[in-house]
């Protein structure tokens, strides 16, 4: 009885982390959604109209269909790195937020799990948005799973954020972000498989991607947009995600607890 009220406690406070954060962001919610539902599209049109003008079918498909999957969930990637790194940074440094936070019930995991949270949901948001404006190109085999891609930003977006929070905890000062972004996010984002079948990238780089989040995102997008193999790939890829949101989110608390209690 005794946990099951701990645990009730502790949902109920990271629940107000997660809420004062949503508090913020909804204030210039236009001004905050529109460059990361723009920004897809955008690629989309450049590269799938432009450049796959001089590519063939990629699997029976045309370029642009097969960009759609990937440009869903690095909306979830970069949402959440961005915002669990330099987001909570400004937050724990200029504005100390949490230094607020830390002196009323609310302690570090508290935090830790509301921020996931807060990136979870943002990346579901993100992810939604941009599967609901490629699905008006057409790009969507089925359009009654377009929720699913909802689903599929959370799953993405929790490790994501979760990496930025141990970015956060490690580096010295906010420009250092930078390093992470160009050795790990830049890479994630091309190497996992949206611009060019994964198939083809060389056996070491393929290893390496399949230890981060991003490849099993786009492989769980695919089998959305393109309805194909979805039971198979919430089962692989979506348990992956499960157990790398729980390991890096542990992880990240460990660093951050440091960061905050110093």
């Amino acid at each position: 009885m005794g946990y099951q009220m701990k645990l009730s406690q502790i949902l109920k406070m990271s629940f107000l982390v997660s809420h004062r954060n949503w508090t913020v962001y909804k204030k210039d919610f236009i001004s905050n959604t529109s460059p990361t539902l723009a920004d897809p599209a955008l690629i989309l049109v450049s590269l799938g109209l432009g450049l796959g003008g001089f590519i063939a079918e990629i699997s029976g498909m045309t370029y642009m269909q097969f960009l759609a999957p990937g440009l869903t969930v690095a909306t979830a990637l970069f949402t959440s790195f961005f915002e669990s790194s330099y987001g909570f940074y400004v937050r724990m440094t200029y504005e100390n937020v949490f230094k607020a936070m830390l002196t009323t019930p609310i302690g570090v995991s508290e935090v830790v799990i509301g921020e996931l949270v807060w990136v979870g949901l943002k990346g579901a948001l993100m992810a939604f948005g941009v599967g609901l404006v490629l699905a008006a190109f057409g790009l969507m085999n089925n359009l009654y799973l377009l929720p699913l891609t909802s689903l599929v930003g959370f799953f993405v977006a929790v490790p994501c954020g979760a990496i930025g929070l141990l970015a956060t905890g490690l580096v010295n000062n906010i420009n250092q972000f930078q390093s992470v972004y160009s050795f790990i996010i830049a890479p994630m984002f091309y190497l996992s498989g949206i611009f060019f079948p994964f198939e083809q990238i060389s056996p070491w780089i393929k290893w390496l991607a399949e230890i981060f989040p991003l490849i099993h995102g786009v492989r769980l997008s695919q089998a959305i947009f393109w309805n194909q193999n979805l039971l198979e790939a919430f089962m692989v890829s979506g348990g992956i995600l499960l157990f790398q949101s729980l390991l890096l989110g542990y992880l990240a608390f460990l660093v951050i607890r440091k960061k905050l209690v110093s």
